[in-house]
């Protein structure tokens, strides 16, 4: 028998390693016989760049660079997988909300630039190619920053310079599981700026610098990565972290790819799947989102073309059985059975995780 542990991140607590190799033992402890394989996951946001080094055998490249708010320096740092001379950029890690505490937080004053310098370092460190997660982010400004730092010059319905020849940018793909576009009622101000700390006044206001942006780069770019005839600015997902996805689409040499089919395809989480009879993932909860586009819904979809049935072990479990079977699960656990409160299960959860991967293999 031959088990694929395709864990994600239980956010704050284990890493995604960390979770795949636990359950590994657990499996081992009363199967010894049973084949396991480690594939660490993630969605393509916060821990893409983790899950990959850790399946890859990459190193982090720590910088020094500038936070949310033009003022702020930060540590923070990418991705660096040799093999591939791939670089792994986590916007959030330069420019992401939880970097400021929730009383300053301000999209009209923060900036993506220190994104910019993590991937001008990335192609100056000759990266053929960049993979830049877009999740988790503090800015609405269209991927501006991000351009200045590459040398960009662009002041929004004025118009815009090219930066002078001497960086090549390589191939970029941009890790992105929204639809959004940049402007208007679905767009990055409208949507994401209020939980950015925007009030409604600013939030017009980013949308109308947005828009600006758009037909700027419009009248001065033509219609880079669009659809013939579709503006950029409607680009599906063009809208993600608050327009960056546009901004690399347009400055940066960036196509907007699904985060979760982009992370198992670059660990080859399918050939890892042939043979296997089942597939074990999970994540701190288990919920609709999960079964919608994130790990979960990726590794299921994987296993069942493979022909492996899918487990679920997840911190908590916030759907029902019919929910889960209907989502193509065919088992779920959880590490906070009745009786015990968050706290515990939060304390106890490798523990937990390890014995529900025994009670798991014991059952089949």
């Amino acid at each position: 028998m031959k088990i694929v542990l395709a864990f994600d991140s239980f956010k704050g607590n284990m890493t995604a390693q960390d979770a795949c190799e636990i359950a590994a033992r657990g499996i081992q402890s009363v199967r010894p016989d049973v084949e396991t394989v480690v594939r660490p996951m993630a969605d393509g946001g916060e821990g893409t760049a983790e899950a990959l080094m850790s399946a890859l055998g990459g190193e982090w490249i720590p910088m020094t660079v500038t936070g949310p708010f033009p003022h702020m320096r930060v540590e923070a740092g990418y991705a660096w997988l040799p093999e591939t001379k791939t670089a792994v950029v986590e916007m959030a890690k330069a420019s992401g909300l939880p970097l400021l505490k929730p009383e300053v937080r301000n999209p009209v004053h923060a900036t993506t630039y220190g994104t910019g310098e993590l991937i001008k370092a990335a192609a100056e460190k000759g990266a053929q190619k960049i993979l830049l997660t877009v999740g988790g982010s503090a800015t609405v400004d269209g991927g501006i920053g991000a351009a200045e730092a590459l040398g960009w010059k662009i002041v929004p319905g004025v118009g815009i310079t090219e930066p002078p020849a001497g960086l090549n940018l390589p191939e970029m793909d941009v890790l992105c599981d929204v639809t959004n576009p940049l402007c208007g009622p679905n767009g990055a101000a409208y949507v994401y700026g209020p939980q950015k700390g925007a009030t409604p006044e600013q939030v017009k206001m980013l949308d109308s610098k947005l828009w600006k942006l758009s037909e700027t780069v419009f009248q001065t770019l033509e219609v880079r990565g669009a659809e013939p005839g579709v503006p950029l600015r409607d680009l599906p997902g063009a809208g993600a972290a608050g327009g960056l996805a546009f901004g690399a689409v347009a400055f940066m040499n960036g196509k907007l790819v699904p985060g979760i089919d982009t992370v198992m395809e670059t660990l080859g989480l399918a050939d890892a799947l042939r043979g296997a009879d089942w597939v074990l993932t999970g994540e701190g909860k288990l919920d609709m989102q999960s079964v919608q586009g994130k790990v979960v819904d990726g590794v299921q979809r994987l296993a069942k073309r493979a022909g492996a049935r899918t487990g679920v072990i997840a911190g908590c479990v916030r759907l029902t059985e019919p929910e889960w079977r209907i989502a193509g699960i065919d088992r779920v656990a959880t590490l906070q059975p009745a009786g015990m409160s968050v706290e515990e299960s939060i304390a106890r959860s490798r523990d937990l995780l390890f014995e529900e991967a025994a009670t798991f293999a014991g059952g089949l």
